[in-house]
């Protein structure tokens, strides 16, 4: 990597839907400005003693003053941190006999927690990629990339685990760099075909243990995974942009077009791949989106810059979309001072508008839903956000002091929800009837019972971001960042009450994030041959909630309630277990380092010191402690002494 960019505030007008918190731009090492080879070998444990390594490697060449190349390698594995998401299924009478035994009385509507079925906590990526870079004339560059990636890992999601097998993603792209023009185009596989969801799973098979009397082998054979556990995947996606800049006087301008093209393909595992889908052709899910975006900067001189940018996106599915952005900047020797307004938008995803899990009972909201009372459930649409910002990036003291701060407003409308109960549907849209959509076993248990995505309601988020970074030497700095977070929403407006029970609360925002977080650090890099960092990170307690999951403090119940339970830290809610807040942690890296030479340098670095169990994800293990020996061998360049 050669460089990581943090754009902050919303960046729509160039980069599209789902840009509007910022984003994070990852620019890759140029071979023709950095040839060698590099091996890099870590190995270590982690805090709970499991084995822990990676291998990766790089070479660089320039093989004349037209063409350069570079191949990357990296394979990494270990073993996820031990931890039992237990699967709740009522197998157990009111005085603890298990359903088959000859003392069982029946069930007592009490859920018991039973292990994951067949968990495998082994974790391994594999990622190869390959550049072309040829320069057939001046200010003008054909580069070809392409790269593909293996992994197996545990994956948390809103309702429960996946055990993600065998998960591929490759890609290929070509770039066009000529003067003030810029082209490219790629393409993007997915393919896995035994990735599976390990709650549901685990519940097909304990029905077949216990109701239909099966044996082991065959509980857990195909038929474990007979009402949708399986997850396949065989979908592409072709992307292609062209851009064009100038300068006229005092007038930058930035003009481009971009093309999307989604061909999701699940093999009928997940998605609703079937006639009465308007957008399915037969073989895969075919959804278009085409953007616009104009962007403008004028300097008007004495440090003063104005930008004003607009851009247009139409989807097939939720059609058509314009967001503007405007923004004062004063530049200056001491720093910039940045105003900006801009607006964006968050787009569903494929599995909101598509999806068909479990049997049909979650459907995407592509076409809405005509319920049996004859009512109305309207399709899902993108999320619209308004943004104010005012931040200022530069040294207060020159070399010594650089400050990178923001404060914003957001206007959230029509927020996407998480997975939400829809109600007993009568048709998908207008015209195709629910039962063609589920399964026969889902239709006749629940009556044609759906959930899915909506929007909902108005919701307000501010806050501000501050980093601090202090040079004592040339060689040795300290860094500060502190991010404050807060929301508010109008309890008097019942289009907030996404819950449906009348009243608004914090239930119904599902902001799920901390209010507080603190980063401290002190970094060592100079001329000799240590270096080194210890770094300190404080996120504040907070409670999460989002479809089966739950991470909360106690609250009075009825008063609070999620899915209709009450809200209790350490005990059962519904099909999950609440461990109690997420965050309220403080905790620490260390890294060091000693350049041996210029080919060998040795590194240790701990990863969560001090082996807290840090509650950071729902679904998924506290993560405790990584700590690892590194080896880089850094070769120069094939014709280089």
């Amino acid at each position: 990597i050669e460089q990581v960019e943090v754009i902050l505030g919303p960046n729509a007008t160039l980069y599209g839907p789902n840009a509007h918190n910022g984003l994070l731009n990852i620019i890759t090492k140029d071979p023709r400005t950095s040839a060698g080879t590099t091996f890099g070998l870590s190995g270590g444990a982690t805090g709970d003693g499991d084995p822990y390594y990676s291998f990766r490697a790089r070479h660089a060449q320039v093989v004349s003053d037209q063409f350069a190349f570079k191949v990357v390698g990296e394979y990494t594995a270990g073993t996820e941190f031990e931890y039992s998401d237990s699967v709740f299924v009522d197998r157990r009478d009111k005085d603890g006999n298990l359903i088959g035994s000859a003392e069982y009385q029946g069930a007592d509507g009490v859920k018991e927690g039973w292990p994951e079925l067949e968990l495998d906590p082994d974790v391994d990526f594999t990622r190869l990629e390959a550049g072309l870079y040829f320069t057939p004339a001046t200010d003008f560059d054909i580069i070809v990339n392409g790269g593909y990636s293996n992994s197996n890992y545990l994956s948390p999601t809103n309702v429960g685990r996946n055990q993600i097998k065998d998960w591929q993603v490759y890609y290929g792209q070509l770039r066009l760099d000529y003067k003030n023009f810029f082209a490219q185009f790629y393409y993007t596989g997915s393919q896995t075909d035994s990735t599976y969801a390990i709650d549901e799973r685990t519940k097909r098979y304990y029905t077949g243990i216990d109701l239909l009397g099966m044996s082991d082998a065959d509980a857990r054979g195909d038929f474990s995974y007979s009402s949708g556990a399986l997850f396949q995947d065989d979908s592409k996606r072709l992307n292609a942009e062209i851009q064009y800049n100038e300068t006229f006087g005092g007038l930058e301008l930035i003009a481009g077009g971009q093309w999307q093209r989604d061909m999701a393909n699940s093999l009928g595992s997940y998605l609703i791949e079937q006639d009465e889908n308007d957008f399915y052709d037969g073989t895969n899910i075919v959804v278009n989106q085409y953007g616009g975006y104009l962007h403008l900067t004028y300097n008007f001189g004495r440090g003063w810059k104005a930008l004003a940018a607009s851009r247009f996106d139409y989807h097939d599915v939720y059609e058509f979309n314009f967001v503007p952005k405007l923004g004062l900047l004063k530049i200056a020797d001491w720093g910039t001072v940045r105003l900006t307004y801009g607006q964006g938008i968050a787009s569903p995803t494929i599995l909101n508008m598509f999806g068909k899990l479990f049997g049909g009972l979650i459907l995407g909201n592509a076409e809405g839903f005509v319920l049996q009372d004859g009512s109305m459930r309207e399709k899902q649409t993108v999320e619209k956000l308004q943004t104010f910002e005012l931040g200022y990036r530069g040294q207060v003291i020159k070399n010594k002091l650089f400050l990178d701060a923001n404060a914003y407003y957001n206007i959230s409308k029509d927020f996407l929800s998480p997975l939400a109960t829809i109600g007993f549907v009568d048709t998908w849209g207008t015209d195709v009837p629910v039962e063609a959509l589920q399964s026969d076993v889902i239709f006749g248990a629940f009556g044609g019972l759906v959930l899915s995505y909506v929007n909902f309601g108005q919701v307000n988020t501010y806050g501000f971001d501050l980093g601090a970074t202090y040079y004592f030497t040339p060689a040795l700095s300290g860094t500060l960042n502190y991010s404050y977070f807060d929301w508010s929403v109008d309890e008097n407006d019942l289009e907030n009450d996404f819950d449906g029970n009348g009243t608004v609360n914090f239930l119904d925002v599902l902001v799920n994030a901390p209010t507080h977080k603190l980063g401290v650090g002190l970094n060592y890099s100079g001329e000799g041959k240590f270096y080194g960092g210890i770094f300190g990170r404080w996120v504040q307690a907070y409670d999460y909630f989002s479809s089966f999951q739950i991470a909360s403090k106690s609250y009075p119940f009825p008063e609070y309630s999620w899915r209709g339970f009450p809200i209790t830290e350490g005990a059962r809610s519904a099909d999950t277990f609440n461990y109690g807040p997420l965050g309220g942690f403080f905790t620490v890296d260390l890294n060091l380092g000693y350049r041996i030479n210029d080919i060998f340098t040795v590194g240790v670095a701990a990863v969560n010191l001090t082996n807290q169990e840090l509650r950071e994800f729902t679904a998924s293990a506290p993560t405790r402690g990584l700590y690892t020996l590194e080896v880089l061998v850094n070769l120069p360049a094939i014709g280089n002494k």
